[in-house]
């Protein structure tokens, strides 16, 4: 019984209600993905917002250093853009955390499609043409995955999702090393922005 009410508990963060903050830095690409595809993850009573048979998905990588759960990474895989009155926006078709806490919060309180999953990141040394997106078929199936340019050194992240003790294998996403390192050499990679995100819980 006590297990349940722990999970069933917000963290302090969270104890103090919306609005809810969330700073650090994040990677937002855009893809064309097929509205029939998108349609298997969009709510049939929204309308999704097409054009000649396409949608505008894509995926939203971030690194929040603050944020009512702490540190966490997230990856957001998006089906495509749904018409929200008096505005549009992004649908979400999978979002996956590193922070059980996080998990909980969107999944209770702001209706995502929430998984726990393992972020590891490492920093290596390349030339040439590569994949931005490498996957085992998920974010293959909206269409996602480009090249980024030639590059001196990139920052390489595997993402595994957890169900219990078993981990299973997603996607590579390979990106340059961004503005704040040592190097001169590397570019600036975009303004700071300001989103708010709707709820939505029914």
């Amino acid at each position: 019984m006590a297990p349940d009410k722990e999970k069933e508990t917000p963290c302090v963060g969270y104890k103090r209600g919306p609005p809810w903050v969330f700073k650090g830095s994040a990677l937002y690409q855009l893809h064309l993905v097929k509205a029939s595809t998108a349609r298997a993850f969009v709510p049939r009573e929204l309308r999704l917002v097409e054009a000649f048979g396409y949608t505008l998905g894509g995926m939203f990588l971030a690194r929040y250093h603050d944020s009512p759960a702490g540190a966490f990474d997230e990856l957001v895989v998006i089906a495509g853009i749904v018409w929200d009155p008096p505005t549009s926006c992004a649908w979400a078709a999978r979002v996956l955390v590193n922070s059980v806490e996080a998990c909980r919060h969107g999944r209770k309180e702001v209706g995502l499609p929430s998984h726990v999953a393992t972020f590891s990141k490492t920093e290596a040394s390349a030339l040439g043409s590569k994949p931005l997106v490498k996957s085992n078929g998920f974010l293959s199936v909206l269409g996602i995955g480009s090249a980024v340019p030639e590059q001196e050194s990139r920052r390489e992240i595997e993402i595994s999702e957890t169900k219990g003790s078993s981990t299973k294998h997603l996607c590579n996403i390979s990106m340059p090393i961004t503005a704040g390192s040592h190097n001169k050499h590397h570019k600036w990679m975009g303004p700071a922005i300001r989103m708010s995100l709707p709820s939505f819980r029914a």
